[in-house]
Parts: C-alpha cells; structure tokens; sequence
C-alpha cells in the first residue's frame, strides 16, 4: 500500500492573487521541517498539499508529528492512495485501518467524491465500504453520530485516498509571510507562548536572551536554549543572541533610581533588542508582557517602556490571565521548561516597592540623571558581544 500525508489549507485558502506566495513558503516550510526524515515528493491540487515518502527508508510517522506544528495548515491526515476503483477501495480499506477497527466498537464511513466521473455517489460509496468492513470485523456496528473510527474515502483526481478522521493542524499563516520579529525570550511562561502566538500569525522569530553571570546561572542559559529548541517545531529555525548584561544592570542598580530599577532595566533592554533586531532583519519587538500582571506591566509602566524605541512592540499576551496563558504553554511543551528554578536576570535587583505608576517625565528624568553617554556605551557593547554569542537553534 502506498501511504502518504495530506494537508488541507485553512485561511490561506481565502488569500487572493497572491496565494501563489503563500504556498510556495509553506512549501519551502514543510520541506524544511521533515528534510532529516528521508527523501519525500511535496505537491499540491485541490486545495491539499501532499507528502509522499520516495523511498523506504522514510519516516512517515515522525513527519507526521513535525507536519501537525507546521503553520498554515488547518488538518492533516495519513491516507493510503489507491486507484479509482471501488472494488480496491473495499479490498484495501478495512486493511489499512485494520489496527483501529479491530479494537474499536463503532464506525462510519464518511465518502467525498470530487471526480464527478466516479460512477457511484458519495453515500454509495459510504454504504458500500461500510458493509465490507463489516464482512471483515463483525463485532463492529455502524453509529453515523459518535463512532470511535471514521472511516474517510475522497476520490480525487489523482487517485482514492483512504484515512482515518482528519487530526486538527497547527491553523494561522505560513511562518516567514508577515514579516520577522525580535522575541525578547525570558526564562518564564509567558515569552515563548507569545512567540508561538506570532508565529502563528505568520511571522518567522529570532530570540533574545539577557543573561547577567554571576547573579545568573549556565543552567538558566541552558533553559533558555531548551525552551527556544521547543519552539523551533512551530517557528522553524532561529537565531538566539545571549546578551551580557551583567555591566549593564550593575550600572544601573549603582546610579538609577530605586523604585524605577525594573523600568529603567526594561528601557535598555528594548534599546539592545531594537538595535539587534535593526542589523538582522526584524521590523518589531515582541514580548510575554500581559497587562497588570507584574509591577513593569501596569499601563504606566508599558508607556515608558514603549517610549525607549521606535520600533513597534507586540504584545499577543497582552490581554490573557495566567492561566490562559499556562494552557498554550503546556499545549507547546514549554510549561515544564519555564518552571524550573532557575533564575534569569529580571529577578535580581528588583526593588522591595517597584513603582508602578511612573510618569514618563519622571522616567526620562532618571534615566538621564545616570549619565546616557555611559549606559548608552555599555548597552552597545553588551549589544556587540551578544553577536559573537549568537546561537543557531533547530
């Protein structure tokens, strides 16, 4: 039997003149995902793009997996091709689902005919599957309303393809076609939920990592390249910039503020992101900031920070409890990751009273009472050195 993968478009499939574009990188994305699983034939008709292993030595299952998290695609399924003939179609479906039939009670078979040359109907062809499935499993019954095996027959042009129900895909846009952001990629929860939310809205990510040794560890390094390695199965590769931060923060924990520490340490830290995100490629900033849920999140506070960059900041947490957000992270296979103790650089030094309703005026103030030509200094060089610790993730 000749297996192979489908993957049915979602609201790509509304896009206009320029489809063409859209398909061509979620070809290119596809592609590039499974390229260490074998050697697989990529092609598209009917609004479905198929992926066909070449050989034996492909690893259909493990493209399967990696497929289901690529974006742009709304349900995919393993079907089994065959010719149109419905005589082979009965022989070969309770075959290839053999495996799910033999241990579950109800069925259906579910029949979509898209060659009208194809001399029997739709609900003919569901009758007639499901009775020689029911020659082959008599323990089996038919339940058109909550069966446990869906058992699908579309007849298309190339051919008839058999499969269980389709399994849901990842849904947004092609990663790469809206453009590239700067993740600003913590230790925590919330950043790498905001960039699988980006992400699935099109946009292809590189990361942003400020690290402070001593007061931070190599296992809080680690973690971070953990989560961005997670990440990867739905952003595809990155670029991940560990910036040295240590100087930075020092300096203004010696000559800032107090209660403006977390705010001042935000506005560098945009600064050094905006500045790596201008030389490689990236027109905005993204953050796991959700409103008012720490002390440098509260309205006040994201109008300072926003005040420190030209660059335009996305925020796709914005508006989300906590517990949204641990539901998306769990689902991604970053929750375990984000928990571990340890910490990364926003948690030391913070002030026992952080304010959190500054005025920007008074922001700016501070900030230029530490001396600008120094703090600016020091950001450009934690900023060059991140560049020589820039890691490839995939």
């Amino acid at each position: 039997m000749k297996q192979l993968i489908m993957c049915y478009l979602g609201e790509m499939a509304l896009k206009g003149l320029n489809k063409s574009t859209f398909e061509a990188q979620l070809m290119k994305t596809i592609r590039n995902r499974i390229r260490n699983l074998g050697q697989f034939k990529i092609y598209k008709a009917q609004s479905t793009f198929y992926i066909e292993p070449e050989d034996e030595f492909c690893d259909v299952d493990a493209a399967f997996e990696k497929i289901k998290k690529v974006f742009g695609i709304a349900a995919v399924s393993k079907a089994v091709v065959t010719e149109k003939d419905f005589d082979k179609i009965a022989e070969i479906a309770p075959v290839y689902l053999e495996d799910a039939l033999k241990n579950a009670r109800t069925f259906k078979v579910t029949a979509k005919r898209s060659d009208k040359s194809f001399p029997m109907g739709s609900l003919e062809i569901s009758r007639e599957v499901g009775a020689a499935i029911l020659r082959k499993f008599h323990h089996l019954k038919v339940d058109v309303h909550n069966p446990q095996v869906t058992v699908m027959v579309e007849i298309r042009d190339f051919g008839a393809y058999i499969h269980e129900a389709k399994q849901p895909g990842a849904g947004g846009m092609p990663v790469s076609t809206s453009g590239k952001g700067a993740l600003m990629l913590s230790g925590g929860i919330d950043s790498p939920v905001a960039a699988y939310m980006m992400a699935k809205r099109g946009m292809s990510i590189m990361s942003v990592h400020f690290a402070s040794p001593p007061y931070t560890s190599e296992r809080a390094r680690n973690k971070v390249i953990t989560l961005a390695e997670k990440l990867t199965d739905y952003t595809g590769d990155m670029n991940l910039f560990i910036v040295p931060f240590t100087t930075v923060q020092e300096y203004i924990r010696d000559h800032g503020v107090p209660e403006l520490f977390t705010i001042l340490m935000r506005r560098s830290m945009m600064r050094i992101t905006e500045k790596l995100a201008q030389k490689f490629g990236a027109s905005a900033i993204i953050t796991g900031e959700s409103l008012g849920q720490v002390a440098s999140q509260t309205m006040a506070a994201i109008t300072a920070t926003n005040d420190s960059v030209d660059m335009p900041i996305f925020r796709p947490v914005i508006g989300m409890d906590k517990t949204e957000i641990t539901e998306i992270a769990r689902k991604i296979d970053t929750f375990e990751t984000s928990i571990l103790p340890f910490e990364d650089c926003c948690t030391i030094f913070t002030p026992p009273h952080p304010k959190t309703k500054p005025s920007l005026a008074e922001v700016i103030a501070a900030e230029e009472a530490m001396g600008l030509e120094e703090l600016f200094r020091l950001e450009a060089e934690a900023t060059a050195e991140s560049e020589k610790l820039r890691i490839n993730v995939q």
